[in-house]
């Protein structure tokens, strides 16, 4: 933007980047005022099947924006999603307004855990879930260790719970699926500290500057 002479201090023209600031005051873009940095936020939302984690589809399904109109509080501004839940997976979503924070909690490194309950048909064993711990390759991909285990189990139906840090594209119905299940309800249930819990469905929250602290203080790297 600097090369583009779009950068200004002032009445006059910012030439280079080695450019010392003490504030932002009086740095405008294309004539706009430069704010500082808004304090990182963090909201808890209940996403609901049937809708894309993303702002637009290409296919006209409706997307979480749709809903966020409505459940966000006053004053939310725009937010990004904390990584994806899949067209028909629901459950806790969490949305920041800080990108850099966004894909700190999104990269493997960081390993947050993120659970999920699965109801599932077909036949499994609670030391098949277990041997998860170690991980497992499907088709050339390796999925890192799982914390698998059986809910409960109600004839060839039962619900499961895994938790996982690495959060790959499908991965818990992938896994659940090279395990001979087939996998009807997918709830995402936990990501890092937080919980779903009665959140209602459709609803966000704003989680509070004093949890967001310190579960940032928990990242490595992360700014307190």
């Amino acid at each position: 933007m600097i090369a583009e002479g779009r950068v200004r201090l002032g009445e006059d023209l910012i030439e280079t980047p080695a450019t010392v600031l003490t504030s932002l005051n009086g740095v405008t873009v294309d004539g706009k005022p430069v704010k500082e940095a808004e304090a990182t936020r963090l909201f808890a939302f209940h996403k609901p099947a049937g809708l894309i984690t993303a702002e637009r589809d290409p296919a006209g399904r409706p997307t979480i924006y749709t809903a966020l109109r409505n459940a966000l509080p006053a004053g939310a501004g725009r937010v990004m999603p904390v990584g994806r839940l899949d067209f028909s997976t629901e459950g806790l979503l969490l949305l920041t307004n800080d990108g850099e924070f966004k894909r700190q909690l999104e990269l493997p490194a960081t390993g947050v855990p993120r659970t999920y309950r699965a109801r599932a048909f077909g036949d499994v064993t609670q030391k098949q879930l277990e041997d998860l711990i170690d991980g497992i390759e499907i088709d050339g991909v390796r999925y890192g260790k799982i914390n698998a285990n059986m809910e409960r189990k109600t004839g060839r139906n039962q619900w499961i719970e895994m938790t996982l840090t690495e959060g790959k594209n499908r991965e818990v119905r992938r896994v659940l699926e090279h395990l001979g299940l087939k996998v009807s309800r997918l709830i995402r249930v936990g990501y890092g500290p937080f919980a779903l819990d009665e959140l209602p469905k459709g609803s966000a929250v704003e989680i509070a500057t004093r949890d967001l602290e310190a579960f940032r203080r928990t990242l490595g790297g992360a700014k307190a």
